[in-house]
């Protein structure tokens, strides 16, 4: 998977099994010479429990082709959970490795598209500069969007030599994903939207310790998962999954300081499935570990 390239942001790969998870059948990179598109065809192995992926600059879209299997992917926060099946895209957040685990069958192929992060980065500023929210975007996608499903599989199926053909497919993709999924929704009703952001908190306090999906969470405030990432941020200026997360690290302080209850008892009440968990996001937003802060 790592390959000496200015363009791409391939080397917190290094060291990662991927034998282990996959077999590739079809790189672009090493199969047609690109060097400005990175495209890939993998077979699966039908069950992962502990699946390790880095955190990258460049966007990642996931085609799967074949099979279904129920996944689980964890971040910062709890387990989320989707079904893997064909036709359904996944953009992977740039800069957050996840966990992931996986039971599906036999069948499972993929085609992946790597774009790096330098073009994306290029063509948001021709495009009028404005910061990319790669979470809304990711929301977006999830959402559906067949032509963009077209496009991935027209460029794996692509068998051109000439890079110019991989530059402008990128290009493309890039303008596609960035104006298609990137772009602001109509301004909104203030004080409608405020009524279903609080509902949304309020969903978030009372359900601290279960873990809380994003379509969960929007369904509460009878919103889009697209259209709610954007109105919260809007409201709070932070993404729900970074509010959430910090609601959870402020009810461990609470309970760190104000209770003897042991860290693991403390780590389920406020949605983590390990102390090792809590302790890795607490020292993230607080700067000390739980046993610390209990303990000055």
């Amino acid at each position: 998977m790592v390959f000496d390239s200015e363009r791409f942001d391939l080397q917190p790969y290094t060291g990662f099994d991927m034998s282990r998870y996959v077999r590739r059948t079809y790189c672009s990179w090493e199969d047609s010479g690109w060097e400005s598109l990175l495209v890939q065809r993998f077979d699966h192995v039908p069950a992962a429990e502990d699946m390790r992926l880095p955190a990258v600059a460049d966007l990642h879209l996931v085609l799967p082709l074949s099979g279904k299997a129920v996944m689980e992917t964890r971040g910062e926060g709890g387990w989320e959970r989707h079904r893997w099946e064909p036709g359904r895209l996944e953009l992977a957040v740039p800069g957050r490795p996840v966990l992931r685990r996986y039971r599906g069958d036999e069948s499972m192929r993929s085609l992946q598209v790597h774009l790096p992060g330098t073009t994306v980065t290029s063509i948001a500023d021709r495009l009028g500069g404005r910061a990319v929210d790669h979470e809304a975007m990711a929301a977006s996608v999830a959402g559906g969007d067949p032509l963009l499903g077209e496009l991935v599989r027209a460029v794996g199926d692509a068998r051109e030599d000439d890079d110019l053909y991989a530059e402008s497919a990128a290009a493309f993709l890039t303008v596609h994903l960035l104006t298609r999924h990137g772009r602001k929704p109509s301004p909104p009703d203030a004080g409608r939207e405020d009524k279903r952001v609080r509902a949304a908190v309020t969903m978030m306090r009372e359900r601290l310790a279960e873990p809380l999906s994003l379509a969960e969470i929007a369904g509460e405030a009878h919103l889009s998962v697209y259209h709610f990432i954007r109105v919260f941020k809007e409201k709070t200026g932070e993404t729900p999954h970074r509010f959430l997360a910090g609601l959870r690290i402020e009810e461990a302080r609470r309970l760190l300081r104000g209770t003897d209850l042991p860290i693991a008892r403390i780590a389920g009440r406020c949605g983590f499935a390990t102390p090792g968990a809590l302790s890795a996001a607490f020292l993230r937003h607080t700067g000390s570990r739980p046993s610390e802060y209990r303990n000055p």
